[in-house]
């Protein structure tokens, strides 16, 4: 901790950083809720698509996007970058 001590006190000068990383864990959370539901992922292809789908998903909402209306201009063909940028 010696070592770190400026990236782990870090929070402590600038606000946007948070000062626990339940956010890593809180991402994580829903593949184990999905795996505990249904058992297991029946093949590792589903497995990729939900974490990617998750993904899109919680950066949306971290973005405080409208996730509904993203989604739809995504499957639409817009991009990521663009959807995160627009008002």
């Amino acid at each position: 901790l010696q070592k770190r001590k400026e990236e782990a006190l870090r929070f402590l000068r600038e606000v946007h950083v948070p000062f626990d990383n339940n956010q890593a864990e809180r991402d994580l959370r829903m593949v184990k809720v999905k795996e505990n539901i249904s058992g297991t992922f029946r093949e590792e292809t589903f497995a990729q698509s939900f974490c990617i789908a998750r993904s899109i998903v919680s950066t949306l909402t971290k973005h405080e996007k409208n996730v509904w209306d993203s989604l739809c201009l995504l499957l639409a063909g817009e991009t990521i970058d663009r959807v995160l940028s627009a008002t």
